[in-house]
């Protein structure tokens, strides 16, 4: 497969074949088991920036995500994350599997990467831009460019190295957790433009046609993605609610009292402007609340704002921080798109430090302004402190929460991290908290520990029950992910279909062939991870989660540290 490699401090580019059997994930471990080492400095020239396509990418509805795999400033360890929009469908029309940036440049540059040629240009001008938006709209009338074109850009957050900074694509989409914008950042690197023209030959294109209109017909005539199109992700929120399962204050509560204010039904009634789709997918998930603003000193004359929004940022920036309002709701999501903040994260740690000022563990001193669940303007202002850092406590908010837990160490009870990633927006029982803990990337999307919760009463299960499940759908989700395949789609991308999309592309594999590369993925990463220094049994547990209802009633130390032992023992070997 071939992987174009981009070196920023020499200024030069060149390709290597690598021998992987259906991209992604699985092509994106080989690069880096070669180039990061144990002690590589995610800051340092020697990491990388790498971003992967697989064998359906482009090909197929909802093939539509890529993968980029770095070492995390935030965790020190092997990361991945996920970004849908335009990219995969331009790297694979530039006839690429992937491409890997390393090095560092002098001066600020982006790259352009055009039909597989490199060209490095002055991004001296882009730099310490308030708004990302402002660096997106300046290269696209700049730049223009034939055929498919992907654009992904830091914000000033990944300019100053915060470590929960992320990469913006084409606007709208993320590559949001682990801080691959400080990656950037580190590098110089401002933004990078990905464009080319060329096609690839389908191998069987009568079982192509009959894949596709197969995998189609059940996306746009089926209930399976309907919920997607409608209101997104963000139909989560009442339904999460309704079962106890939406953090709250600072999971103080798993319910919140204005959940319906800040509901994807509620912001599509009152504020959808557009739905988006990314490139190869006929559901168009993507939802961006229109927002109208009057000009300063000029009545009656209004700029409309849009502003991108899903489940993860409600939780962690409306619920978690008990903003009342849609309105306001989206002008804290609006401030931290503006400066290329992973939101999760950003949620996370200012609901911390809201407890702990609550709490007098921190003071108006530290804060600057008084920080107030529900209040989303001291939020707006708390955000641009995090991006200005103008005294100790906001420099020491850059290195995410499992370093604030170790300054304050009185706030460890509840401090929501784990594994060195903030928590994702589900505390649904023991299956969410083994999956953060034990997945490859801290992610609730590694192995769906919130879905397993909703499908299993506390009675049935056990420690060893609850990790082999979460195992075996981790396992085929690296295949997915080496396809790769959105997750929204994985009803759809059962077995089946899957060796018979490959199929149609001249990839002759069995049910078991394909599952098997999933399995040596997903052991290939636990082994990096451990040399790494990674330690299931030895994980942080904040009290916080023992202390409210979920769907498996208040949970249990014991039973979490059990099974983390048996992790340990029987995986991470």
């Amino acid at each position: 497969m071939n992987v174009l490699f981009i070196d920023l401090t020499k200024k030069r580019f060149w390709y290597e074949n690598y021998d992987a059997t259906i991209g992604g994930v699985e092509l994106g471990v080989k690069v880096f088991k070669e180039y990061v080492k144990k002690n590589t400095d995610p800051f340092s020239p020697e990491n990388i920036a790498g971003f992967f396509v697989g064998e359906l990418s482009s090909y197929f509805p909802m093939a539509s995500k890529t993968v980029a795999i770095f070492k995390s400033p935030l965790i020190n360890n092997y990361a991945e994350t996920y970004a849908g929009g335009r990219l995969a469908t331009a790297i694979k029309s530039c006839g690429l599997y992937g491409f890997v940036i390393i090095g560092k440049s002098d001066i600020p540059v982006y790259i352009v990467i055009k039909d597989g040629k490199v060209e490095f240009r002055d991004a001296r001008a882009f730099w310490n831009m308030k708004s990302i938006y402002s660096v997106f709209r300046i290269i696209k009338e700049n730049i223009g460019g034939e055929g498919i074109r992907s654009i992904m850009a830091i914000g000033r957050a990944g300019e100053r190295k915060i470590k929960y900074a992320c990469v913006t694509v084409d606007a709208y989409r993320h590559f949001g957790r682990l801080g691959l914008g400080a990656v950037f950042g580190s590098k110089n690197l401002k933004a990078v433009v990905v464009y080319g023209k060329k096609n690839r030959r389908i191998r069987n294109i009568k079982k192509y046609r009959e894949v596709y209109d197969k995998v189609f017909k059940l996306a746009v005539e089926t209930p399976l993605m309907k919920k997607y199109h409608e209101i997104g992700t963000s139909v989560n929120v009442l339904a999460l609610n309704k079962i106890g399962a939406l953090p709250t204050r600072n999971l103080k509560a798993n319910r919140f009292e204005y959940a319906e204010e800040i509901s994807g039904e509620k912001i599509a009634k009152k504020m959808l402007g557009r739905r988006l789709a990314c490139s190869s997918c006929p559901v168009a998930c993507i939802h961006l609340a229109a927002i109208r603003e009057e000009y300063e000193d000029e009545p009656y004359f209004y700029k409309t704002k849009y502003v991108s929004y899903d489940y993860e940022p409600i939780y962690a920036l409306g619920s978690m921080l008990g903003i009342s309002n849609a309105y306001g709701l989206m002008k804290i999501i609006e401030r931290v798109e503006e400066y290329g903040l992973d939101a999760m994260s950003t949620g996370v740690i200012l609901a911390w430090a809201t407890e702990a000022y609550e709490r007098g563990i921190i003071n108006k001193s530290d804060t600057i302004v008084e920080l107030k669940f529900g209040d989303y303007e001291k939020y707006v202002k708390a955000i641009d402190y995090i991006i200005e850092k103008p005294n100790d406590f906001y420099r020491n908010l850059e290195h995410g929460l499992n370093y604030l837990k170790e300054i304050y160490p009185e706030t460890k009870d509840f401090a929501l991290v784990f594994s060195g990633n903030e928590m994702p927006g589900y505390l649904t029982g023991y299956g969410s908290v083994i999956n953060y803990i034990t997945s490859a990337r801290h992610s609730h999307l590694d192995s769906a520990g919130y879905s397993f919760d909703q499908k299993h009463n506390v009675e049935d299960i056990n420690p060893k029950y609850v990790v082999d499940k979460l195992v075996e759908e981790e396992i085929w989700r690296n295949v997915l992910n080496s396809l790769i395949v959105c997750l929204f789609a994985r009803e759809i991308y059962r077995e089946e279909i899957v060796k018979e999309a490959l199929e149609s592309m001249g990839k002759e594999l069995s049910i078991d062939e394909i599952k098997n590369i999933g399995k040596k993925t997903y052991f290939e990463k636990l082994k990096i991870k451990k040399e790494f220094g990674y330690r299931a049994r030895d994980a942080f547990l904040p009290k916080r989660i023992f202390e409210v209802e979920t769907l498996h009633g208040k949970l249990k130390e014991e039973f979490i540290r059990e099974a983390l032992e048996y992790f340990e023992e029987n995986y991470l070997k």
